[in-house]
This record gives structure tokens, sequence and C-alpha cells, in this order.
């Protein structure tokens, strides 16, 4: 197996003297040297033969040994020298000091194409990072990652890929809920690809340190190898760097809203550089329309991380981040002006996005208040936001409000409600939005077309994950198979996976692992 080695970020960022694997605090370094555990008998699972492609891996390559071993983490690539990231972050809103790379560890990384790659496995042992855990996954956590990641880049949303899915032939404790209830469960590895993994609470880790000199080593080398279009120097190069990391920031938020993405945990250290979704933990999909909702249960009593707050919150992680710049730069005003242009701009792009998704081509005084009647309305009912957009690309310009609520009513959970008062909103916004849909200048099927590339049929809804991870568990893969290859074209119609099209069942409104989800992995 050959893979072409350029591990710029070890060979040119300050290493951890310490090659101990122990769990401590480190200082002066921005990562730790250490191996992955070897697993009992791993078997693989699940190849994205795409993420393979990517990184100059043929289909003999994946299907080799070799390959079973190095992402498995029973040997080491040659020449290379695996190690776990140092970074710090706040959680939940609150500092919570050194974090680290506690079950992630790099393999390294490779060239191909003139693209630059990490490899990192996910739950390969502990790193001295790991804090009291083990840093072991689970087959439960692992198939949501490998899934995950492979549906949000087909969504068009910035994001780390997924190479392979193994099993360790290892037992892991997991108190799945942490209320008490811990049993063993089948271990597993993911192996998770990225230009880099380095986060906004790496930054955090240096400033809080007071570590100016590895601070700007740090800056100057993602600016170097992320963002060369970036020629200035001085304060103003770190100005830069800032304003570049919000707009890819910004530019990510606006694509989790437009699909009903919510990442259920987005903590400083939970916030890539590059503006790409890492770290899929207790994430879900919106199923009915709600800004309150989120997947992980440690977030339920005050909803830090639910849906509407993701922008906000997108905000406050760079505040944070601009908090840890400050040092190289010694002036607020222009991170200030840059965080409040986030504000801004960011209104502007998620109105531009509800014109898209509501196939609005035209710009009118009255498509706020459209956009902003029609959230009413749908949190007024029980709405499934993915069936919802997608079939409003069938009503046409000569329907009337009646036939149109027709069409959409396979989106209503309880539609015997939509009566009376709610029944009155839903006619009342129809009645608006196709008045204002004659004014437009494309055909009914143009329209389609444009809504239809924008608002998926198919998104990676919990319950279908939860269904592949319960037959996993009895040794049966093919919903794993199944699901990546649905998930691979979430935009066209796929008559045969017409099974998939639907709202979450009514088994699965309370079920673990799928209305409900925690950190455990």
């Amino acid at each position: 197996m050959q893979l072409q080695l350029n591990n710029k970020f070890s060979s040119e960022l300050p290493a951890d003297s310490n090659e101990t694997n122990v769990t401590r605090q480190v200082l002066n370094a921005c990562f730790s040297y250490v191996n992955p555990r070897v697993p009992s008998n791993p078997k693989l699972l699940h190849v994205s033969e795409e993420v393979a492609e990517l990184i100059g891996l043929s289909t003999e390559e994946i299907q080799s040994q070799d390959f079973l071993d190095v992402f498995s983490g029973k040997k080491i690539l040659a020449h290379s020298k695996p190690y776990a990231m140092a970074y710090a972050g706040h959680q939940f809103g609150n500092w919570a000091g050194q974090l680290g790379d506690g079950r992630a560890i790099v393999l390294g990384e490779i060239e191909h194409n003139n693209q630059n790659w990490m490899l990192q496995l996910k739950g390969a042992g502990s790193t001295p990072y790991s804090r009291r855990a083990d840093g072991l996954a689970v087959l439960r956590s692992s198939i949501r990652e490998h899934l995950c990641s492979e549906a949000m880049f087909h969504l068009g949303v910035p994001t780390t890929r997924s190479l392979s899915l193994m099993l360790t032939g290892d037992e892991v404790l997991r108190d799945v809920m942490y209320n008490g209830n811990a049993e063993y469960e089948k271990g597993a590895v993911v192996c998770r690809v990225a230009p880099t993994f380095i986060r906004f609470g790496s930054f955090e880790l240096f400033s809080a340190q007071n570590d100016i000199e590895n601070l700007k080593k740090l800056a100057d080398f993602t600016i170097k190898y992320y963002y060369p279009e970036i020629q200035s120097e001085g304060k103003e190069k770190y100005i830069s760097f800032f304003k570049h990391v919000a707009v890819k920031t910004r530019e990510m938020i606006v694509h989790w809203q437009r699909v009903g993405f919510v990442h259920g945990v987005m903590n400083t250290d939970n916030m890539s550089i590059l503006g790409i979704t890492i770290d899929y933990g207790p994430y879900g999909w919106l199923e009915d329309f709600n800004h309150e909702w989120t997947p992980n249960t440690t977030d339920r009593e005050h909803r830090r991380y639910g849906f509407g707050n993701q922008p906000d919150i997108a905000l406050w992680n760079l505040l944070q981040l601009a908090n840890a710049l400050y040092p190289l730069i010694e002036e607020a005003s222009p991170l200030e002006a840059i965080l409040n242009d986030f504000q801004l701009q960011y209104e502007n792009d998620y109105s531009q996005m509800m014109h898209e998704k509501l196939g609005l081509s035209l710009q009118s005084k009255s498509d706020e208040r459209i956009i902003n009647e029609l959230e009413k309305v749908l949190l007024a009912s029980e709405t499934d936001m993915t069936l919802f957009f997608r079939e409003l690309g069938r009503i046409k310009k000569d329907h009337s409000p009646g036939c149109a609520i027709a069409i959409i009513d396979d989106a209503f959970y309880k539609p015997e409600e939509i009566k009376k008062e709610i029944l009155k909103e839903w006619e009342k916004w129809f009645k608006t939005y196709l008045s204002r849909l004659n004014k437009e200048s494309l055909s009914d099927e143009q329209r389609k077309e444009k809504m239809d590339a924008v608002n998926p049929k198919y998104v990676l809804r919990n319950y279908m994950a939860q269904m592949a991870i319960e037959a996993a568990n009895n040794d049966d893969y093919s919903l794993i198979i199944e699901l990546q290859e649905l998930l691979k074209n979430p935009y066209q119609e796929q008559p045969l996976f017409e099974k998939w099209y639907a709202k979450r069942p009514d088994w699965a409104k309370e079920k673990i692992g799928c209305s409900m989800l925690s950190c455990s992995s």
C-alpha cells in the first residue's frame, strides 16, 4: 500500500518532548507522539471508495491486509510517527482548559493530486489528553460518524470525510445515557480524513498558556498552508486570517440551517479552523421544525446548541477565537468589526438561502415577511422540515391554497390537528406565497428543478442510523451499505429507495439513539 507522506504539521510545529503515554498537562507543544492501541481481531466493515480514491488508494489496496492493519491501528504506516493533537476549549460556554485528542490519533499527512490530507483514527486508544477516559470508541457512534461524514459531503455541506469503519474485536464499557447502566459494546475505529484538524481550541490553548511564540507559529503555519491567499504581514496578516475563518464558519452554518442539521455539541474545541463540520457526536437532523431542538441529552435543560441557536453560538465561538488571537494583533476594533459583519452577512446569507428553498429567484420587499410567517406557521404544527420543503417544489402557480396544503399534507406529523386556527394560518400563508410565485418568471418545472437542488429528499435521520446500528450489532452490515449508497445522491428521486422518504416513525419519537443521544461514544 503506497501513500505519499507529507507530515507538515508534525515536522514544522513543536512536539511534546515527553513521549510517554500518560495523562498530563502538556506545555509548549502542538501535539504528543503516541501509537494506536493494537486491536485484538480487526475486521473491515465498510470503506468509502470515493475517499480512498481521494487519498490515492486503489481497489486492490483497500482490500489488502495492509489496509486492514494500518487503518485499524494494528500497524504503523512506514516512515510515519502517529500523534495526538493538543488543544483547549470552551465546553457549553465554560472554559475547560486543556482538552486535546483524547481518543483520536493522527496516522500522518499524505499528499495526492496536489492536495494534502490528514488521516486520523478515532477510537484507537488513550493519549496524553484522554483524562479519565479509555480513548476507545464503540460501533454505535462509529457507524453514525462514518455515515454522517459522507452524507454531509454529498449534501454539499463542508465536512470531514470518513475512509473506513472497522471493528476492533474488543469490547468497550459504556454508559449510553450516563445514568449508571453501563454495558459492554463492540469496539470500533473510524478513519477520519480532512485537510487538517486544527480547531479554534488549538489557538485558545497557547493563548491561555501565554505561549505567544507558539501561538504565532501555529497561526503562521495555518495561514501558510490553508490560507495562502493572505499575503499581508504583521497584525494585518492575523486580522485577515480571522476574517477568512469567520467567513468559512458563516458559510458552514448557513448550510447546516439549510438542510436542518444540528451538531449538538458546538464547543470551541469542535470548531474547525477551515469552517468544516468536525466531531460528529450527538448530531441530528430536524424532523419537526423546531428552533429549540437539540439531539444532545446533556443539553436538554438549557438547549444552548439547539437548531436556532447555531448561528449565535458560531459567533460566540468566533469571539473566543478573536480573544485567543488578540495577543498577535493587540487591537480589538478590527476583530470587533469582523464579528459585527458576521451577524449582518449571516442575515443576508440566510435570507438568500431561504429564497432558494422557497423557489424565489426575484427579490421583493415582502419576501422577509413571507419567510418569517412561514417559520411561525411551521412552529404552530408538527411539520417535517425535509418533507415540507421537498414537497413545496411540487406546488404550481395556478394551485389554490387548499390544493397546496393537500400537497404538503404528508409532512404533518398529526394531520388531524391541521384544522381551525392552524388551517387558517396555513391558508393565509399559502395565499401570500402563491401570489408571490406568480410574480416569478420561471416556469413551475424550472422552479422545481432549482428547489430540488437545495432541498434534499433524503437526509440521515437518526432512526435510519439507529436501524443500521441495531442490524450491525447482529452482524448484519447491509443497512450501512444501503444508507451510504442512498445518501450519495440526496437530491435525486431514487425510486428504489423511496421507503426512506418518510417522516420519523412513531416508534422512534422517544427511542434512545433516535430522539435521545448523549456524548457517549
